[in-house]
């Protein structure tokens, strides 16, 4: 059993691809212009979009390439045709002189890339950028005036907050990444750019504080990136499972966001921080069980109040994954544990359903998943209409039909409500609770027993980047416990902040960078 499972988990390690030294080398640029745009057509596959506009400079033949729509056409026109188009050269001057006005003495000198190869040339123009190509000489000048459209700066729409910040990140990670910076205004935060994947070439950025990440949590999540080897890259789930030290579990170690200001926080704290370009959610490294009952709003309001919200969080993750089977397990093999009043109401309920009552739960459970599902995927409007409608309809439709019983839906709605009180442990809580039914309808409390036994050992047993997971509750720290169950003043956790990797039981513990 074990070596399946281990034989599983190498699934993932199998992405991971070693350098390749049978590539071909990238192909240079030609002295000839005329050669250099019959090339770039035919390796564009002469794509409709692909732009080369011709233009002559002091004598000399240029050529723009460029991406249709990649551009800012305004900024195009004001920073670079106009004065190129105005330019004159002293007489005599050679090819090499016009490049090196381009590069040193335009406007866009400020943001300019030598580039000497094809690959390049493509990657910088479907990236928003200008390439210019000069007759006589074979290498070229890429010039930042990228003006695509996106989707402006707005609320988070999964992360709701009263107080606070209310932008989200949005799909470019250049706008991302002035979120971040406006933010920390520290030259310790660091941003580090590369691309994943072999068709998309992704650009992905780790963003870390010099100053408080562990070095060895760095070098490790820098290694796996580099290692990823997938042709494409469209969004940060995609590299979640080569990150995560325990992908075949339920809990995961990496942690996303939508939020700059969470976003800021982690980092701070010693994590990583993991930007995509196409994407608006963030992965953060490493991330542990306590910081998904945490919230953005619990260090706006008073201590108390936050602590308050900071239990009814545990409370409500442990019913949303307990009470269908534990009423499942009491009613079927411990009925004596229920009040007589209750009890009777129960079994008056019973008698009129067709169904077993682990049945009978693991069926409107299904129901009410394929509601749910149904609401998120259909438009906004339609999507709650149904997600309503369909609950108040099929719920007084079964009962009043007899084919579930009332006790039963009270169940379900109960678990639902609390389900969405965490909703970044939904779908741990959705795997587990009916699992916790199955077990219930088969053994009772015996078998609910043993299975949070088996779900409290693996917990325990995660370590994400060698940080436990379930870190301060054990291994016991009483510092860093000061903002799990609790949430003390702001004059007591900044005495004792505690960085990630100086977690209870860290091996990572007293690593930290410059």
């Amino acid at each position: 059993m074990f070596r399946f499972i281990k034989g599983k988990g190498r699934y993932l390690g199998s992405q991971f691809s070693k350098n390749d030294t049978a590539a071909k080398t990238p192909q240079g640029f030609s002295r000839q212009l005329l050669e250099n745009t019959v090339s770039i057509r035919e390796r564009f596959s002469n794509s409709s979009d692909l732009i080369i506009k011709p233009v002559t400079v002091s004598g000399f033949s240029v050529a723009l390439v460029m991406c249709e729509g990649m551009v800012g056409l305004q900024t195009l026109s004001e920073m670079l045709l106009e004065p190129i188009q105005q330019l004159e050269l002293p007489q005599g001057s050679t090819p090499e002189d016009l490049l090196h006005w381009v590069r040193y003495d335009s406007a866009l000198a400020a943001d300019q890339q030598e580039i000497s190869t094809y690959d390049e040339l493509f990657q910088f123009i479907m990236s928003g950028f200008v390439v210019v190509l000069i007759d006589g000489i074979d290498k070229a000048t890429a010039l930042g005036l990228q003006g695509f459209n996106f989707r402006g700066i707005s609320e988070p729409s999964a992360e709701q907050n009263i107080r606070g910040s209310r932008e989200g990140f949005v799909e470019p990670i250049r706008i991302n990444l002035t979120m971040v910076r406006r933010r920390i205004k520290s030259p310790k935060l660091k941003f580090e750019l590369m691309n994943i994947g072999a068709q998309t070439k992704t650009d992905v950025c780790m963003v870390y504080m010099t100053d408080t990440v562990s070095p060895k949590i760095l070098e490790r999540v820098r290694s796996r990136l580099k290692k990823i080897n997938l042709k494409y890259v469209l969004e940060s789930g995609y590299l979640e499972p080569f990150l995560d030290d325990h992908p075949l579990s339920v809990f995961s170690g990496i942690g996303n966001t939508e939020r700059p200001d969470t976003l800021c926080a982690k980092i701070l704290e010693g994590r990583i921080g993991i930007l995509v370009d196409g994407t608006p959610f963030a992965l953060i490294v490493p991330y542990l069980f306590a910081e998904n009952f945490q919230s953005v709003d619990d260090y706006s309001h008073r201590p108390y109040y936050s602590t308050f919200i900071r239990i009814l969080k545990y409370i409500s993750f442990a019913v949303s994954i307990l009470l269908p089977g534990l009423y499942v397990g009491i009613a079927t093999f411990h009925p004596e544990l229920f009040p007589e009043a209750l009890l009777f109401n129960i079994a008056t309920a019973q008698e009129s359903t067709p169904f077993p009552l682990m049945a009978e739960a693991i069926i409107i459970h299904l129901i009410y998943e394929a509601m749910r599902e149904a609401g998120l995927r259909l438009p906004r409007g339609i999507g709650h209409a149904v997600s309503i409608v369909g609950a108040l309809v099929i719920g007084d439709a079964a009962v009043t039909a007899g084919l579930i019983g009332s006790p039963m839906v009270m169940v379900v709605a109960l678990t639902a409500v609390s389900s969405f009180v965490v909703p970044s442990l939904y779908e741990p809580v959705t795997v587990l609770r009916f699992l916790y039914i199955i077990v219930g309808g088969i053994s009772g409390l015996y078998g609910i027993s043993l299975l949070t036994a088996i779900l409290c050992i693996n917990l325990c047993s995660l370590h994400p980047m060698d940080i436990p997971y379930t870190s301060p509750i054990t291994p016991f720290g009483r510092s860093a416990l000061r903002d799990v169950f609790v949430r003390a003043g702001w004059k007591t956790l900044s005495r004792h902040s505690v960085k990630v990797q100086n977690m209870p039981g860290s091996e990572m513990k007293g690593e930290s960078g410059k």
